[in-house]
């Protein structure tokens, strides 16, 4: 019989997930990922598997976290347009906190690996999906409520909050100017 796991496994995957976003994949080191742990290399690789595994781990971690967040916040009760500001402001409020933020992990790993690696690219599609669900129910509900235009359909206004929402979070990595990035939003609600 093996000896007993002697680690959280969710503390280990919230450490492992915080150095994949903080440095990205290809500079962060399995020596890196064991230090961030508290873990042994071996012990790490036994546990997890490889770096790319772990990666994986860390983009599920995510979802179980953040993309969950952003979903439980789209799903409030009170008005579309409230809760979408809100999911942006929040953003920004994450983006722009001291120390600066790293910025979404999910887009940062469709920027790095996405096009290269087709499990990280289905890791990332989910996220982006499951976020994109909950815009649209939000949407198409305050579109049957009067409170958002039906002028164009509830997926192409979905559309055009993801875009919004995803630039909000680039953006705020080069341009930490909150005045600019609340134009946007203000910008996006007002076209609903």
């Amino acid at each position: 019989m093996g000896r007993p796991r002697k680690f959280d496994e969710t503390s280990a995957l919230t450490a492992v997930m915080n150095t994949f976003w903080q440095r990205g994949y290809e500079a962060t080191t399995t020596r890196d990922l064991a230090e961030s742990t508290g873990m042994g290399l071996s012990s790490l690789s036994n546990a997890f598997g490889d770096k790319r595994q772990l990666y994986l781990r860390a983009l599920r971690r995510y979802y179980e976290t953040n993309t969950a967040v952003q979903v439980e916040l789209l799903g409030r009760p009170g008005p579309v347009k409230d809760r979408l500001r809100n999911l942006m402001t929040q953003a920004i409020d994450l983006d722009l906190a001291d120390p600066p933020s790293l910025g979404c992990l999910v887009i940062n790993a469709s920027i790095e690996m996405a096009n290269t690696d087709a499990e990280v690219a289905q890791e990332v599609r989910r996220h982006f999906t499951t976020v994109e669900r909950a815009v649209h129910a939000a949407v198409a509900h305050g579109q049957r409520t009067g409170e958002i235009t039906r002028d164009r359909t509830a997926t192409a206004l979905t559309h055009h909050v993801l875009t919004s929402y995803y630039g909000l979070r680039v953006l705020a990595r080069v341009q930490p100017d909150r005045t600019a990035l609340m134009d946007v939003v203000d910008t996006m609600v007002a076209k609903l």
